[in-house]
Order: C-alpha cells, then sequence, then structure tokens
C-alpha cells in the first residue's frame, strides 16, 4: 500500500498491486483494474518512487516457515 493525496488534501492508502494506469491531465489519475478511478495530486514520478520504496521494504522481510512462528 502506498499514501496518496487527493485534492482536498485528504490522504488515503492505495493498493499499488491494482493500479492498472496512470496519466496526467493536468492532474494525476489512478486507474485501478476494477476501473475505479482517483485523481491524486502526487506526480507519476513521485507514484513510482512509492511504489518501488514499497517494493523493497516488502521484499526485506524474510518469509517464515511454520514452524519457526512459535520459536
Amino acid at each position: 500500500m502506498i499514501y496518496v493525496t487527493r485534492l482536498n488534501g485528504k490522504a488515503f492508502a492505495l493498493n499499488c498491486d491494482l493500479i492498472e494506469t496512470m496519466e496526467e491531465t493536468p492532474d494525476t489519475v489512478i486507474t485501478l483494474t476494477g476501473g475505479n478511478k482517483y485523481v491524486v495530486s502526487e506526480s507519476i514520478e513521485v507514484l513510482i518512487e512509492r511504489i518501488i520504496e514499497f517494493r523493497r521494504i516488502c521484499q526485506q522481510f524474510p518469509k517464515m516457515r511454520s514452524d519457526q512462528i512459535n520459536e
């Protein structure tokens, strides 16, 4: 999930795995795979940086085997 900001200043978290397209018209419009659209204040470049950082963080956590959970 990444945080984005609506044009009214309200922040919300968006599942970046569901992003299909992003376009600047001049506001940034994010279209999800289900067809929902969100207009946000961040540029596409900023959003891509946030997505990269989110994925980097996700890859840092080692996967635990079920027998390690209660150790």
